[in-house]
């Protein structure tokens, strides 16, 4: 600071002397002084040299998809086991199963396994053909009417199909005493009589074919 300053009056004392002129007006006039510093002036300098990005460039980018969205499986939720039934002491039966095994309903020996009614043959077209059981027997009355003149004892076998109401209907014959007749009289007072349809599985069957004799001994014997 002191050498500065002496220099200072030392100019100003040349000055004064008139060894040195005094500046002039052009030497006054203000030096224009770039302060803007070299960086930022380059970067102008670059900004403007910076072409335009085509909007048609961008469009030729390939698109980016985002990743699919995976939500999360809810997890099955198994019941609990059911606890095992344990088993009755006993058998449970409905009324049916009931009715069928009251033994006091089961017919007896030889007239057919539970109850069935009894097979004795083929019928006409070879049907099964049971043993018939008489609703109501047949009365002296009804079949003396067919008998033929002076027809001697004997019996006499047809063949009849049951039909509701206890009845049968046609008839054929089977068989007789030989030379009686019998079989002709008993096929055509077999209208009035009343036979049961036989029964199997506990069930009427209705149409079946049953095997009536008469033994008009018997009968004349009553």
């Amino acid at each position: 600071m002191l050498a500065l300053a002496i220099n200072i009056g030392l100019l100003l004392i040349l000055m004064t002397l008139g060894i040195i002129p005094p500046p002039s007006e052009h030497t006054l006039r203000g030096i224009t002084v770039d302060l803007i510093p070299e960086q930022n002036s380059a970067s102008q300098t670059q900004s403007k040299q910076v072409q335009p990005v085509h909007p048609h460039e961008d469009q030729t980018r390939p698109t980016v998809k985002p990743p699919p969205i995976i939500l999360p499986v809810k997890p099955t939720i198994e019941p609990p086991p059911q606890p095992t039934k344990k088993s009755k002491p006993w058998i449970e039966m409905s009324k049916e199963d009931m009715a069928a095994s009251d033994i006091s309903k089961v017919a007896s020996a030889g007239s057919g396994s539970a109850g069935d009614s009894e097979v004795v043959g083929q019928g006409p077209n070879g049907e099964a053909m049971y043993a018939a059981e008489w609703a109501r027997r047949p009365t002296n009355a009804e079949v003396d009417g067919y008998l033929p003149k002076n027809a001697p004892d004997g019996f006499g076998l047809v063949a009849c199909k049951t039909i509701p109401g206890d009845r049968v209907e046609d008839c054929v014959e089977l068989d007789q005493t030989p030379g009686s007749h019998l079989a002709s009289a008993v096929r055509q007072a077999a209208w009035q009589f009343r036979v049961r349809p036989p029964r199997k599985g506990g069930k009427a069957l209705i149409g079946s074919w049953v095997r009536i004799e008469i033994d008009y001994e018997t009968i004349r014997q009553e």
